[in-house]
């Protein structure tokens, strides 16, 4: 088991911008296949720049705000309330559009890297 609180977690950067802030409540390790559990914070106009995982698929939630995400260069908004999973090898940027933080509650999962072709699948706003 572990416990962690939001509220009691230092800042880290991540990785994609440094300027943009998270809380890690759990990390690659603290369960199977699990790559992280985060919660970050992208002030208005801040982006995350493109970039792909070829052993993870992703999984995001939109805690507050709004923005834009950009997959395999196809924009689709973030807004409260969205949940958008981004699969293995698909490149994705991520974009504060808003006038007030963009919050999001994301995960990653391991998974093996495939071969062949990227593509969007089961995409629901």
């Amino acid at each position: 088991m572990k416990l962690t609180n939001l509220n009691e977690l230092p800042e880290q950067t991540v990785s994609h911008n440094p300027e943009i802030k998270k809380k890690v409540m759990l990390s690659l390790g603290d369960l199977p296949h699990l790559t992280n559990f985060s919660q970050a914070v992208f002030a208005p106009g801040q982006v995350a720049t493109a970039h792909k995982h070829e052993d993870m698929c992703e999984v995001f939630f939109v805690e507050a705000g709004e923005g834009i995400i950009c997959i395999e260069n196809r924009e689709f908004p973030l807004r409260q309330g969205t949940c958008i999973a981004v699969e293995v090898g698909e490149s994705h940027k991520i974009s504060n559009t808003g006038k007030t933080n963009l919050i999001l509650t994301y995960f990653g999962l391991r998974v093996e890297p495939r071969c062949g072709s990227t593509r969007i699948r089961g995409i629901a706003l």
